[in-house]
């Protein structure tokens, strides 16, 4: 009971502050705004794909036609449809305007329908990422489209029938060919917790531009909490405050999980108030999975709360404590990706990144609010979240004074 009565002494000590209430509700959720707003263009919009401009010579005969609707069905470019000379569209693709340019040449159809093989003009940037998949997108509806002629031809091939209809069995074959590629009977879902490939930002930030800024600064702000918390112990060792408490029934031990259990309760209610923004102001979807997004809760408040105490143990001064609790906070999220997707980094920044506790704090609510998993998605963050926490808590234990 005296462990509680100590608990509630520092948490109301904490509500009169109201620096303390500006820092853990009202800085997070500005923070979650700007962040989403800044990278509201990287996923989330009308249709992310790759623009890759169409400007067809051919005269709008029918594989003209199917290849722009193979384009349409891709799930990495969608297709423009241009007019005018080469020398602009070459224009276009310099200036950014378009990801890359497909050009038909005049009589594509009727060649190809032949079985001649015309090659197609590509305009597009090779050392580039977009350029590159842009490119991976074009030679895929080519092949698709070229496999459905080659079907076709071999169809009409064996028909005994005059030319004019087997030209009419080859446009009606080619047809339902691509008509069958748009909508294939078997599909492949990947679900995946590690790396994302960086230019499927929609895989990234999700179809809610705020997803990813409001669990990123939801762990960053966590540990802001705690240089109002570690400057109450701080204070009450430079007052002896905590010397005349080993006078009274409360133990040595029931001293220091007092104000650790103050520290918990502050940042699990921080981030109780800034899941509910999340999930009623910015439709951030948390509670898909209450199960797994409590697990992480709960971790991430004991893995900061340990951190709190181990400060507040360490520091000598009011001063020490802000500067202990900011260096990490700045330090720990811009490598564990809060801030910009560890997936739009190398290899090497996502390897380091993930000895942080906070990188994995991030793969786990982005697992739940993202990528659509389940409650063992979040487990093994979980699990590191705690094993951090049982680190920091013993060396706090270890260095406590009360003088």
């Amino acid at each position: 009971m005296r462990i509680l009565d100590l608990a509630l002494k520092d948490l109301t000590q904490l509500i009169r502050d109201w620096k303390a209430a500006f820092f853990l509700v009202v800085m997070p959720i500005l923070f979650t705004l700007l962040f989403g707003f800044v990278f509201s263009g990287s996923g989330g919009g009308d249709d992310p794909r790759l623009p890759v401009g169409i400007l067809d010579h051919d005269g709008g005969n029918a594989l003209g036609l199917y290849l722009i609707e193979l384009l349409d069905a891709s799930d990495s470019v969608r297709p423009v449809i241009l007019s005018g000379e080469i020398a602009a569209v070459e224009q276009k693709v310099g200036d950014d305007d378009l990801i890359a340019a497909v050009i038909v040449p005049a009589g594509y159809s009727e060649q190809v329908l032949a079985g001649g093989q015309v090659p197609l003009t590509v305009i597009v940037d090779q050392s580039s990422p977009g350029g590159m998949s842009a490119q991976q997108g074009i030679q895929t509806a080519v092949t698709r489209l070229l496999g459905a002629v080659k079907s076709a031809r071999l169809g009409a091939w064996v028909s005994t029938q005059s030319d004019e209809v087997q030209l009419t069995f080859l446009v009606e074959a080619v047809d339902r060919a691509v008509e069958a590629w748009k909508q294939p009977p078997l599909t492949v879902t990947v679900a995946q917790s590690g790396s994302i490939a960086a230019n499927d930002a929609e895989a990234v930030y999700g179809t809610n531009n705020y997803a990813h800024s409001s669990s990123g600064m939801m762990i960053q702000f966590a540990m802001a909490g705690l240089m109002g918390a570690g400057e109450i112990l701080v204070l009450e060792r430079k007052s002896r405050a905590l010397q005349r408490l080993l006078t009274t029934a409360i133990s040595r031990a029931g001293i220091i999980l007092g104000h650790f259990l103050a520290m918990f309760v502050m940042i699990f209610l921080q981030l109780a108030l800034l899941v509910g923004f999340g999930q009623v102001a910015l439709g951030v979807d948390y509670m898909r999975e209450p199960l797994a997004l409590l697990l992480l809760m709960v971790t991430l408040a004991l893995w900061a709360a340990s951190l709190g105490l181990l400060i507040s143990v360490i520091a000598k001064t009011e001063e020490q404590v802000i500067i202990f609790s900011l260096i990490p906070m700045l330090l720990l999220s811009a490598l564990s990706g809060a801030w910009i997707p560890l997936e739009f980094t190398g290899e090497t920044f996502q390897a380091i990144g993930h000895f942080t506790p906070l990188a994995w704090a991030m793969d786990g609510f982005e697992n739940i609010i993202i990528r659509g998993l389940g409650l063992e998605s979040v487990l093994l963050p979980a699990g590191i979240l705690l094993a951090y926490g049982a680190l920091f808590f013993a060396l706090a234990v270890w260095r406590f004074r009360f003088e």
